[in-house]
């Protein structure tokens, strides 16, 4: 199995940048990690949520195979402690046999249509974070779970 994580829109912030990258360089070691980062959409001067979900999602959709497992990252998705979050990882490094991509989409959401394809909807707090700091936060908490599951001192240090 491999981790892909999918995002919509580029990283401005250098510590945030910096942050993503160290924990994506420490994922390595125990799974592998793809960051992809998907364009902004753009259309006319007026933003249109809706035809942008939709072009956000056609990009998405782009970027799957058949047999990956769709999870998206959603205020409305189901929420774990630490603890959980490293089982939910486990059981789907024992169970999905193509890789678990988690989706941060735009600053409008997902289109119906990346909601249908979802298998599942993960929340990381029932906070609003810049989608640019979910990528930290989430980073860090894919590290954390793969050193929760091998037993080791990052999670209590």
């Amino acid at each position: 199995m491999k981790i892909k994580l999918i995002a919509i829109g580029k990283t401005d912030e250098a510590y945030l940048l910096e942050g993503i990258e160290k924990y994506l360089k420490r994922l390595k070691h125990y799974i592998a990690v793809e960051l992809l980062v998907l364009p902004d959409v753009k259309i006319g001067s007026k933003p249109n949520p809706d035809k942008i979900k939709e072009e956000e999602g056609k990009l998405i959709l782009q970027k799957l195979e058949n047999s990956d497992v769709l999870v998206l990252l959603d205020e409305g998705g189901k929420s774990f402690t630490s603890e959980k979050f490293a089982e939910y990882l486990q059981k789907k490094m024992n169970t999905v046999a193509g890789n678990l991509v988690f989706v941060i989409g735009g600053p409008f959401g997902f289109s119906e249509e990346i909601y249908t394809k979802a298998q599942e909807k993960l929340s990381l707090s029932a906070m609003t974070f810049s989608h640019q700091m979910v990528r930290l936060f989430f980073t860090e908490q894919l590290y954390r779970a793969f050193t929760i599951i091998k037993g080791e001192k990052y999670h209590h240090s």
